[in-house]
């Protein structure tokens, strides 16, 4: 038995006559009848009753019509959900996002899901980069949006679609510093607290070669959270200092600071090198460009 004889059954039984079902399957009669015989012999008893050129159902084949209607529809809806699949339409994706990934693009993702495929389950898991790539190789994740700085080569990671965003310190308008009228020194910033998320040996490199040991971040971060937002938050309210990417915090100013940091932030999306990609992912591919146009000053590697 199967799909097809099943599926010629339904048609034979809803239009009546062999000249009409055949058309409609785009078949023969004889290989239409052929077909009916077989699975007539599968199952053990008539399904049709033979009237002329017309044809009724027997007390059988009433009660296989159905059960043949249900197989028949659950394959088609299967094929869709197959489809759906493939093209990314249904499912689940799971993106894990570092913390100003998670500030930036969270918003802009689930709102694009809603809006363009509401049927696709969108999972969003948040934390520092290593808790996110030990996720991703456990699976629990399809793909992961870090900092790639902070990030060990590993032969079964895949980083793509890097993207840099400017970064700086950070202050309230009217914060006493932002209203000098002039640059501020590093003795300027160690007078206030200064906040941030964990910081890559890279960019902890970069602060010391620019404004000397002191500005090595285990030592001048004395408020340190892994969630961008909450350090912008306390910034907003006190004389903190953040250190972080521009384009989290619109309300925010930048310190003039001599000599100038002109440090980036550097992102990209991690996949694990030798897994199937899930389909909704490519939707994830396509938008984020999108998105990082909208920041300040992007560099899309």
């Amino acid at each position: 038995m199967t799909l097809v004889q099943l599926r010629h059954f339904v048609v034979l039984a809803e239009l009546g006559t062999f000249v009409q079902a055949s058309k409609a399957l785009y078949l023969t009669q004889p290989a239409l009848t052929r077909s009916i015989q077989g699975l007539e012999d599968e199952l053990g008893g008539r399904l049709f009753d033979r009237l002329g050129r017309r044809i009724a159902l027997t007390p059988f084949g009433h009660e296989v019509l159905q059960r043949a209607r249900r197989l028949v529809s659950d394959a088609e809806a299967l094929k869709q959900t197959g489809k759906g699949l493939h093209a990314g339409l249904i499912g689940t994706l799971r993106v894990g996002l570092s913390s100003a990934p998670g500030a930036l693009l969270s918003t802009p993702l689930m709102l694009h899901m809603a809006e363009h495929h509401p049927r696709l389950q969108l999972q969003i898991s948040r934390g520092h980069t290593e808790l996110l790539v030990h996720e991703l190789r456990a699976q629990h994740l399809d793909a992961a949006i870090v900092d790639v700085r902070s990030l060990r080569p590993a032969a079964d990671l895949t980083v793509a679609q890097v993207f840099e965003l400017d970064a700086g310190f950070l202050v309230r308008a009217d914060h006493p510093l932002a209203l000098r009228g002039r640059p501020v020194g590093l003795a300027d910033i160690l007078a206030c607290p200064v906040a941030s998320t964990p910081l890559s040996d890279e960019v902890a490199r970069l602060l010391i070669n620019r404004y000397g040991p002191q500005a090595n971040p285990d030592d001048m971060v004395t408020l340190r959270c892994d969630e961008t937002m909450n350090i912008v938050e306390v910034a907003r309210h006190s004389d903190a200092i953040v250190l972080t990417v521009n384009a989290v915090a619109g309300d925010l100013v930048r310190l003039d600071v001599s000599p100038a940091l002109d440090a980036t932030a550097r992102f990209g999306l991690v996949t694990l090198s030798q897994r199937q990609e899930a389909p909704a992912l490519r939707i994830l591919r396509e938008q984020l460009p999108l998105w990082v146009e909208r920041f300040v000053a992007p560099h899309v590697a």
